[in-house]
């Protein structure tokens, strides 16, 4: 068996076209091609939010470990000043 060349190609183009007609195949095309623009948008949106919520566990866990050194941070102040 062969592979497609470009006589069947032009053969199968040439019944897509009887069939459906030039305006909606054009038609087809831009949806396919606003199919797969959104699609990929939407894997960036993604990606980016996922990116953020990472980003957002950190600060979570950066946020209790500053209040303890900034407490510590205090107490030698204190410490001192007493002193």
């Amino acid at each position: 068996m062969g592979s497609i060349g470009a006589p069947e190609l032009i053969v199968i183009a040439l019944i897509a076209l009887l069939l459906f007609g030039a305006g909606r195949i054009a038609d087809i095309g831009k949806g396919l091609g606003q199919g797969i623009k959104n699609f990929k948008q939407g894997i960036k949106e993604a990606n980016d939010d996922d990116g953020d919520e990472k980003d957002a566990k950190a600060e979570k866990a950066e946020k209790p470990a500053a209040k303890a050194a900034a407490k510590k941070e205090a107490k030698k102040e204190e410490a001192a000043e007493e002193a």
